[in-house]
């Protein structure tokens, strides 16, 4: 059973949003403001959260924060178009997925379809996808059955990026999980070339498919095909 809770002000769409994810094996949970979805989260455990930028009482990223200080619970931040410092922010503290107002009910149902499926079957070593083969474990790595040389960094990258399919994930959040603390400085194209150079290794042939694709002003994602 995944329980779910959905911290939305506007009542009609967190309405429209349980009926969109309601089934079988999902118990759903509203709170439509700050103080009340701060005091459910201290009593019950929640095995995805989908909450607000903007509620009455407070900012949605400001519960993100409180949420990460004591649980890894997926969260999906609901967030109007025209700000992206939001969903830049968000994924800064840790939010695991954004959505943009106005969305599609059944995108939503995907998103949390992902977010769900991940907490179930966290971080295997070995993942096969459409023509790829990547065994981090054993550092083995095959393209269409052809080998794939990936330096530490390439791998570290890859692993992330797999790891959040269908998932932008912020030029910030691939910094810091890639290069470690204590470091030599990165400099601000460090990331950008080895984006290229690990979309050399994967997507070298003219009519391969683009994989690893450029969400401008926010960071990369490994397309679902």
């Amino acid at each position: 059973m995944n329980n779910i809770l959905i911290v939305e002000d506007d009542i009609a769409l967190s309405d429209g949003i349980v009926i969109a994810l309601k089934g079988p094996h999902i118990t759903i949970m509203q709170k439509h403001d700050f103080a009340s979805a701060k005091e459910q989260l201290n009593t019950t455990a929640f095995d995805l959260v989908i909450l607000d930028v903007n509620l009455p009482d407070g900012s949605g990223l400001d519960l993100l924060t409180y949420i990460r200080q004591t649980t890894t619970v997926p969260v999906i931040v609901l967030t109007v178009h025209d700000l992206e410092t939001d969903i830049v922010t968000g994924f800064e503290l840790g939010a695991d997925d954004y959505i943009t107002k106005p969305f599609s009910l059944m995108v939503l149902r995907a998103r949390v379809g992902v977010q769900l499926k991940k907490a179930r079957h966290p971080h295997p070593d070995t993942i096969q996808v459409d023509d790829f083969y990547f065994s981090f474990d054993k550092m083995k790595f095959l393209n269409n059955g052809n080998p794939v040389e990936l330096s530490k960094t390439e791998q570290r990258l890859l692993r992330i990026l797999i790891d959040n399919r269908g998932i932008t994930v912020s030029r910030d959040r691939l910094v810091d999980s890639i290069w470690t603390v204590g470091a030599e400085y990165v400099g601000e194209n460090a990331l950008s070339v080895t984006i290229k150079r690990l979309r050399d290794k994967l997507e070298k042939r003219p009519s391969a498919p683009q994989y690893i694709k450029t969400v401008y002003g926010i960071g990369y994602t490994w397309a679902i095909k």
